[in-house]
């Protein structure tokens, strides 16, 4: 029987095409050009935000830095901070948003209208279309980023098509067969990397890391071996699959857009748990949203 995250792995191309027609409704709910942007969020947004952060910033939109909510920096000044919550109901974001209202705007993304995360932001997107059923956050995640990537003027059909590609081509073969699982990127993928760990982490309860491209070489490859996959997000530094092979691991080059490779990793991830007979729509000691006692 299917579940539910492999339906949301599967429409993500679809939520991306309408995500980026809503970027120009939304654009006065985001940050404009040239102002100073600190984005937050927990466990998988906050991953997205490190890729959105990267791409404002490299872009040359503006200051933008990436936390996690409970570590946001009480000592730096921003012009907005914006919010990613797929639930709305994340107790580390709302809290921040009280603390920082009314001195700072501050803009919203989440996924259902009916949390209060819509009261407790100046400016909320809602991107229903992407919520899910799924503990395992997917769609919505990659959906959000669409969503401000398209606001940069950075997205185009091609990623899309890639995304269609990722759900149509088989995995590399014996790559199910891995007992560890490294995730490199530079730049925004970057983020993509450390949410690629987590996703294998969450469905699959893989051993999995993640490290900027050019940091693997400084101790981290020395874990790989035969029965290891490192897989880069994005273009490769020179060198660096020769020496990956040499080690006998396997190396996967992602050839597609960034966000359609991480679809790639999405269906790992459920193909891993299928193979342990897991459940990916209901990890262990994971929920929805992490809603804290007393708060």
């Amino acid at each position: 029987m299917a579940t539910h995250v492999e339906a949301e792995i599967a429409s993500q191309p679809d939520c991306w095409r309408r995500a980026a027609e809503l970027a120009a409704e939304a654009r006065g709910k985001l940050p404009e050009s040239g102002e100073r942007v600190a984005v937050i969020g927990c466990g998988t947004s906050l991953f997205m935000g490190q890729a959105y952060a990267a791409l404002r910033e490299s872009s040359g939109q503006g200051v933008t830095d990436a936390f996690a909510a409970s570590e946001f920096p009480g000592v730096r000044s921003y012009d907005r901070v914006v919010a990613l919550s797929r639930s709305g109901t994340t107790t580390e974001v709302l809290a921040l948003l009280d603390r920082v209202g009314g001195q700072v705007r501050t803009s919203a993304i989440t996924a259902d209208p009916d949390t209060p995360v819509m009261a407790a932001a100046d400016d909320v997107t809602v991107l229903h279309f992407a919520d899910e059923q799924s503990v395992v956050q997917t769609r919505f995640a990659t959906t959000a980023l669409t969503l401000l990537r398209a606001h940069l003027g950075l997205h185009t059909e091609a990623v899309e098509r890639d995304g269609r590609t990722a759900l149509a081509e088989p995995l590399p073969e014996g790559l199910v067969d891995r007992t560890q699982f490294t995730f490199l990127g530079t730049g925004w993928t970057v983020g993509l990397a450390n949410e690629a760990g987590l996703k294998l982490r969450e469905a699959a309860l893989a051993w999995t890391e993640a490290y900027p491209a050019m940091e693997y070489r400084h101790g981290p490859i020395s874990i790989a071996a035969p029965s290891t996959a490192t897989w880069m997000l994005g273009a490769a530094p020179a060198g660096l699959a020769e020496q990956v092979r040499g080690t006998g691991a396997q190396w996967i080059e992602g050839g597609l857009d960034p966000l359609a490779e991480l679809v790639r990793v999405h269906r790992l991830a459920t193909a891993l748990a299928a193979a342990k007979g897991l459940d990916p729509d209901r990890p262990r000691n994971l929920t929805r949203s992490v809603v804290l006692a007393g708060s």
